[in-house]
């Protein structure tokens, strides 16, 4: 035990130490993928190697440093993004200084339901390792978060991990890449044997051979290439200078005349390409081993360092012009907060990617996203679920800050002298619901502060009240999502809750155009009260939200009345008239009205606002929607015909099928409200051998005999639609 600690305090101490490396000698990588590929098993490994933990953790044994959750251990899945720090030393002869290289790396869940947690981390990250199943290639999940990396030009890594297993097929999932991501990528590194034959890679750069004797082996073998394996060998390498010479001009030149590249020339290429985000890398072997060494060496040697990124920009809320803020320590402090947790000990815990200069404790600073002034409390460095105090940050650096209230996730904070505002983080809108109430009086406090404190972590996770039953709902990405959120709160906020059956969330919206009118009129004895608004409904595309217009002319209504009636719109929107699900997609434009010089408020035309909206919303051909779910089914050919049958029954798109190893991949589009139960389902008819994966897909009209039962079941009125 004693030697245990030992270990365990020097890193402590190393980490402290080693921290103020030189800004070049930075990386803040991510590590993304579909569920199941690998992400956690392969951040254990790199820990290990790096020093940093001193024995392997296990994902089946919930021993993992990253997955330190009760309900992922539980679960065996990442939920909430970990962040940790990591040192790992490069020697000569490559496209970097050799030196002493900080890591700072955050493990993403592979979950749709917490695709929140990718997207955040993706916005603030430099580069990303990419991790996919060496049996299956690209899968659904691996599409969605590449498309997530496209947006935040985030560099990347591809690893092919799992060669070691049944099934897997590095040159099928090495297409799938090409094919179905469009990515030009090249190996840098391949496998030696597939399956159980697996026993080391080729480094396709040094053009030698390693091999380890043992999975949990420290040591890699340098050898010559396999004599059976040569061909293959120079078949990819001529890939890669293909692929990745056009990235350097004396690399290029090179292999226009033929001439051969030499090992600094080429990996100056290789991160010339990857930086530019026109050219991905892809090692293939087993994470689990000691081949995980040369991935923490590309990690450093391919990904960017803060320096290496062009200035990051925003907007200067002064002017509404573009600012830019160089990534250095003399530039004004810029830093974006991208996530917020509870912590038990210190509380609220904002954290923050360092774009430009320091930041120290008991620092003032200002949100720009809110146009509030901020004071630092503490600053701490996170290593998963352990803190590190620290006094002051610096640019590159992620960090969590104790003390600031009002900031939240996408908010900027900056020098308030010096003000930007950085872009924010879009998240998806939830897709489900269900209704939540305490188990008794006294958790009805503690359920509240609960669910704001979740909802203030989680930005897909929205709660509301139900005015017509007073019955608290709770919205999110998935089942599952809620299901962890639920229990949380029970753990970590000792509140006993009830919940209904998942709801699946429609929204409202029309067809046509339609007008409506509002006439509000009170009279008391005293002054009355008095709002009449005219509105004009139009159609708006799937997706694009909602707009509001005034077209008043002539006085018809006085200027300071003209917000309130929109105001009165929105507050209806949120609650519906059909069915009482939000309203989207549409216009609403006031085109006349009238008013009264004396009875005449705010509140009288924010009424008439809202009767408006629900008299025009009725001659508009008002029509629900519901989500469509991206769904794919994994399953043994023999039983591909009941999956498809099944799935029909569901009002299922079926959209082709794709042969992947052992297995069939059935592509459909489904409505979620037909997905409840599927996995059980999916078991009983292919004896447990199948699996499915879903994500949101789009929204789309409910056929009118469903959409009049949702109606009828809602307790509303039936209403006119076309």
């Amino acid at each position: 035990m004693a030697e245990v600690a030992k270990k365990k305090a020097a890193i402590v101490v190393t980490a402290t130490k080693d921290r103020n490396v030189s800004y070049e000698k930075i990386r803040n990588i991510g590590i993304i993928a579909h569920i199941d590929a690998g992400k956690t098993t392969t951040t254990e490994r790199l820990l290990f190697e790096t020093g940093r933990t001193y024995k392997l953790g296990s994902v089946d044994e919930g021993t993992t440093v990253t997955d330190w959750m009760a309900q992922e251990r539980e679960r065996g899945i990442t939920i909430v993004s970990a962040a940790i720090t990591a040192f790992w030393d490069i020697k000569d002869n490559t496209s970097v200084e050799a030196g002493h290289y900080r890591i700072n790396i955050i493990d993403t869940p592979g979950h749709i339901d917490f695709t929140a947690e990718v997207e955040r981390s993706l916005r603030v990250l430099d580069g990303a390792l990419m991790v996919f199943d060496g049996r299956t290639g690209v899968e659904s999940q691996s599409e969605t978060v590449w498309r997530q990396a496209d947006k935040y030009h985030v560099p990347r890594i591809c690893v092919l991990n799992k060669l070691n297993l049944i099934g897997a097929n590095f040159d099928e999932s090495l297409k799938s890449i090409r094919e179905r991501l469009g990515a030009n990528a090249a190996p840098i590194i391949i496998p030696i044997g597939l399956e159980h034959e697996h026993r080391g890679i080729i480094d396709l750069i040094k053009m030698k051979a390693f091999t380890y004797k043992d999975v949990t082996d420290h040591d890699l073998s340098e050898e010559e290439i396999p004599a059976d394996l040569l061909e293959s060998a120079k078949k990819y390498r001529n890939e890669l200078l293909e692929s990745a010479a056009e990235f350097d001009d004396e690399a290029l030149s090179l292999f226009l005349e033929g001439k051969e590249i030499d090992e600094i020339t080429l990996k100056r290429a290789i991160r010339k390409g990857v930086i530019s985000g026109k050219f991905f890398p892809v090692f293939g072997g087993d994470n689990r081993t000691a081949e995980s060494q040369l991935l923490l060496n590309g990690i450093v040697e391919f990904l960017p360092s803060p320096l290496d990124l062009p200035p990051v920009e925003g907007i200067d809320p002064k002017t509404g012009e573009k600012a830019a803020r160089e990534r250095k320590n003399e530039a004004p402090f810029s830093g974006l907060a991208f996530k917020v947790m509870t912590d038990p000990h210190v509380g609220r815990l904002v954290y923050v990617r360092i774009y430009s200069g320091t930041l120290s404790s008991g620092q003032q600073v200002y949100n720009s996203s809110e146009q509030k002034p901020e004071r630092i409390g503490k600053l701490v460095l996170l290593h998963a679920d352990q803190r590190e105090l620290i006094e002051t940050a610096y640019a590159g650096e992620i960090v969590a800050v104790v003390g600031i209230k009002d900031t939240t996730t996408g908010n900027t904070i900056c020098d308030p002298s010096h003000p930007i505002v950085l872009e924010s983080i879009n998240f998806p809108e939830p897709v489900i619901s269900l209704a939540i109430e305490p188990a008794t009086k006294s958790d009805q406090e503690k359920m509240g502060l609960a669910l704001s404190k979740l909802s203030d972590e989680d930005p897909t996770f929205r709660i509301k009240s139900n005015p017509e039953t007073g019955q608290t709902i709770i919205a999110g990405m998935g089942e599952l999502q809620l299901e962890v959120l639920v229990d949380r709160m029970k753990r970590e906020f000792n509140v006993i809750a009830t919940t209904g059956a998942p709801q699946v969330a429609y929204k409202e919206t029309i067809k046509k155009i339609g007008t409506g009118e509002g006439k509000y009129i009170r009279q008391t004895g005293g002054r009355g009260q008095y709002g009449h608004a005219l509105i004009r409904l139009e159609p708006m595309g799937r997706g694009e939200g909602f707009e509001y217009k005034s077209e008043i002319k002539g006085g018809a209504i006085p200027n300071e009345y003209i917000a309130p009636i929109e105001k009165g719109i929105k507050e209806k929107m949120e609650n519906g008239v059909m069915a009482g699900f939000p309203m989207v997609d549409m216009r609403a434009v006031v085109y006349d009205g009238s008013y009264h010089e004396v009875d005449s408020s705010e509140i009288a035309f924010k009424i008439a606002g809202s009767m408006a909206l629900e008299d025009a919303f009725k001659n508009s051909s008002p029509i629900l929607l519901e989500p469509i779910m991206k769904v794919e089914v994994s399953t043994p050919d023999e039983f591909m015909g009941d999956v498809i049958g099944d799935l029909s029954s569901k009002r299922a798109q079926v959209g082709g099928t794709e042969k992947k190893g052992m297995m069939t991949v059935i592509n459909a589009m489904v409505p979620l409200a037909e997905l409840s139960g599927y996995a059980t389902k999916l078991r009983s008819l292919t004896q447990g051998r199948a699996s499915y994966y879903m994500e949101p897909s789009h929204y789309e009209e409910v056929p009118k005999n469903i959409s009049d039962a949702i109606i009828a079941k809602s307790g509303k009125v039936e209403m006119p639609r076309g």
